[in-house]
């Protein structure tokens, strides 16, 4: 084998989540941002419809040169939502992959690196009014189940089970008082 090449389903090409990519350009992954709110008869989540396909999802987006997960996340929050970048986000133990080619439309990252990882966040909403960026043509907060129906990615509904999972059972930590 040639010195540098790797034998498939050996590495994506991505650093782990704690570390940075010192490439040039958007990163090799993918982040998820699920906002939820609370109120004492149910928890509702938004979701956002994409402004050049018309499909909903959550918060969803890359890394920027050598951001981590976690700091593409607030940003792209901050960005989609106007969520502060200083609410506290909590990382979910769902993480999917996503093909390079349904990301940038050519392999972007080099000819071995076909698919990137998506890392999943929780952001509980204080406030449920949100400023939309120009991804976006409309958001709503809805239940569970609407919620589950009207995604169109597979990893959205997965993270979005984990997260309800976890939010039912006391999993997520509290509002400070």
């Amino acid at each position: 084998m040639e010195q540098g090449s790797r034998q498939p389903g050996t590495t994506t090409g991505s650093p782990p989540a704690d570390q940075r990519w010192h490439g040039q350009g958007r990163a090799p992954f993918q982040i998820l941002v699920l906002p939820f709110y609370e109120t004492a008869l149910n928890v509702d989540y938004a979701v956002f419809r994409r402004a050049d396909a018309g499909y909903w999802q959550f918060i969803a987006g890359g890394g920027e040169g050598s951001e981590l997960p976690l700091e593409a996340a607030r940003r792209e929050a901050e960005e989609e939502a106007a969520i502060p970048a200083s609410v506290a986000l909590f990382r979910l133990d769902s993480c999917n992959t996503v093909p390079v080619m349904e990301l940038a439309g050519h392999l972007r990252w080099g000819p071995d690196v076909l698919v990137v990882p998506e890392y999943t966040f929780a952001v509980r909403i204080m406030d449920p009014k949100l400023r939309i960026g120009a991804e976006h043509t409309a958001y709503r907060w809805v239940d569970y189940e609407t919620c589950r129906d009207m995604l169109h990615w597979e990893s959205n509904r997965n993270a979005l089970h984990e997260l309800n999972h976890r939010i039912r059972h006391g999993m997520i930590p509290a509002v400070a008082p």
